[in-house]
């Protein structure tokens, strides 16, 4: 008969084996985890259900302090929980330092686990509290923006955390589920991926930017009449930006800065950056340049995925 081996010193320690009638410690598999977190109405329960189509055994509103429970049950299974993804909703401050000491002891185990945060613009979550007909969880007496307010201040320190944010501000359901996929349906987890975004600053930046190149110290093609019509995906666009003085030694120098940031997001467990490449429009230099990174980038061995967020939209 075989017994779970459990810890003298706390139940929300996470087992790492079995022991038989022997007497043989057998190391048990702990779980990949997941947390989905970020703002209400940004898109948690998509992002959920996204994840328990592939495969993931996914957990909504369960309380932090469990969470490291949670994966010790899951170790427990001989393999079969191999992914969880836990939603959690944080709506108070004692919810949230249950939180994090339920992190920190998941890093002293060494578990492997991951951070999602949601994002989105106070507008569009406006327009989605509005359209359902729902009061912000947080608003209590006042008006949605005042939750939307104060869960924002409750979050900015798990935001700053996150391995992965996602602006779902201009996103259906649809383009959502396509986001998560592209991050986690694969076998194999990549090193490092990496989204390389073009936009135009008189669009604004984007939310969910962990680093921001610009790229309006370059002559602007829009002023030159026969370049104006195209983009930076075209070839004669392309030259004319790399052309220019310091063009070339931008992007052999911010791409050797890149490489000591790979290697240091690699050292504390980042696996997703999302570099956004700015110009005024956001059609010609910062699109010709995102291209040309994403290919330094894809060279370096990081997985890559190129956003151009503004173009054709001017």
């Amino acid at each position: 008969m075989t017994e779970q081996n459990r810890p003298e010193h706390g139940a929300g320690d996470v087992s790492t084996g079995t022991t038989t009638e022997a007497g043989q410690v057998a190391e048990a598999a702990i779980p990949e985890l997941v947390i989905i977190s970020g703002m209400s109405g940004a898109g948690r329960s998509t992002a959920a259900k996204c994840l328990e189509d592939l495969g993931w055994f996914v957990v909504d509103n369960l309380p932090p302090a469990l969470i490291p429970t949670m994966v010790e049950l899951g170790a427990r299974s001989q393999g079969n929980v191999a992914r969880i993804a836990v939603v959690v909703d944080v709506r108070g401050r004692r919810f949230f330092d249950n939180l994090r000491e339920s992190l920190a002891d998941l890093d002293a185990k060494q578990v492997t686990r991951r951070i999602v945060f949601l994002e989105s613009s106070d507008d569009a979550l406006v327009r989605r509290f509005e359209s359902v007909r729902r009061p912000h969880p947080l608003q209590g007496d006042g008006r949605i923006v005042d939750g939307i307010a104060a869960e924002r201040d409750l979050l900015r320190e798990l935001r700053g955390d996150a391995d992965l944010v996602i602006d779902t501000s201009s996103l259906n359901v649809h383009e959502l589920r396509a986001k998560m996929d592209a991050q986690f349906a694969g076998d194999e987890e990549p090193e490092l991926r990496a989204t390389v975004m073009s936009f135009g600053y008189k669009y604004g930046l984007p939310v969910d930017a962990d680093l921001v190149v610009d790229c309006r110290f370059l002559p602007n093609p829009h002023w030159v009449p026969e370049l104006r019509p195209f983009t930076g995906l075209n070839e004669e666009v392309s030259d004319y930006v790399f052309d220019q003085p310091g063009a070339k030694e931008f992007l052999n120098q911010y791409t050797e800065l890149l490489q000591l940031i790979a290697a240091g997001y690699r050292r504390e467990g980042k696996r997703y950056v999302t570099i956004a490449v700015g110009c005024t429009g956001g059609k010609h230099r910062s699109v010709a340049m995102s291209e040309k990174l994403a290919a330094r980038l894809g060279s370096e061995g990081i997985e890559t995925v190129i956003v151009h967020r503004d173009m054709g939209r001017e």
